[in-house]
């Protein structure tokens, strides 16, 4: 793997630990927002820490990259959802986004390591 790619997967693990440790209390307005319940919000929160540790060690086992990104992508989807349905303003669907481009990348590039 090259070196835009292990940035991709410290970005977005660290992305995501910064969200779901530090600002923790955002999350749960936002999922009170969406109309999800506690255990909703920590499965996702669950997931998310699990897939993102998962592109951690990516880095020297770049196998573990292809199912984490594409799960990962698929919960930013996910987030891009709630945020429209909602009618957040586009500053709350910029994080996702850019992690879901991210996640779209790294997979991308773990077909052409595996190819």
């Amino acid at each position: 793997m090259n070196k835009y790619t292990i940035a991709a997967q410290l970005i977005v693990a660290l992305s995501i630990a910064y969200v779901w440790i530090f600002r923790f209390d955002n999350i749960v307005k936002e999922f009170q927002q969406y109309g999800l319940n506690d255990l909703t919000r920590s499965l996702v929160g669950s997931t998310k820490i699990a897939l993102s540790t998962l592109l951690v060690a990516g880095i020297w086992y770049p196998d573990l990259i292809l199912i984490p990104a594409l799960l990962m992508a698929f919960l930013m989807v996910s987030a891009q959802y709630f945020h429209f349905k909602t009618g957040n303003p586009w500053k709350k669907h910029l994080p996702s986004l850019l992690l879901l481009i991210l996640c779209l990348f790294l997979a991308a590039e773990s077909l052409k390591f595996m190819g």
